[in-house]
């Protein structure tokens, strides 16, 4: 049984946690100021923004997310010659619909060359960059999302 299936035995009227943070950092990226905490995604969400430090370059809060206890490893093809096959553990939150579905972008070091099967808790992500390749997700899978310090990915 796939996490999707096992966590869909909630009510459609519940509300979604990970889709809720999701939604924010959209809209903190979008400009728009919705938030009053100061740890985790919300400090992330205050210094995208610029409320915690002098006008800045950052415009991503990169995720994680988790299925059950597994983090999530999206995939996409790049549209070179070769339609490459990227990986990533890493996303940048491009939309979140009315119906919990996500378009993510997967986020990756230019100059890592080691498959995403590794540990992310492992892997640097400092140099973090937007890849071009999205995909799309429900968010009613999802049970964590963890959210990394803000940064410039699209830079």
């Amino acid at each position: 049984m796939s996490c999707c299936e096992e966590q869909h035995h909630h009510k459609k009227d519940d509300t979604n946690c990970v889709a809720d943070i999701l939604n924010q950092i959209v809209d903190a990226q979008d400009d728009i100021v919705d938030d009053d905490c100061d740890i985790g995604c919300e400090q992330s969400i205050q210094d995208l923004r610029g409320d915690t430090t002098a006008p800045n370059n950052l415009d991503t809060v990169p995720v994680l997310l988790y299925c059950k206890c597994e983090p999530f490893r999206g995939f996409g093809v790049r549209n070179d010659q070769n339609h490459t096959v990227l990986d990533s553990f890493f996303f940048r939150v491009n939309d979140v619909g009315r119906d919990n579905c996500a378009t993510l972008e997967l986020l990756r070091d230019p100059s890592d060359t080691q498959p995403g099967c590794v540990d992310p808790t492992k892997q640097k992500t400092a140099n973090l960059r937007a890849t071009g390749i999205c995909i799309t997700v429900n968010l009613d899978c999802f049970c964590h999302v963890t959210c990394l310090p803000a940064m410039n990915t699209l830079g």
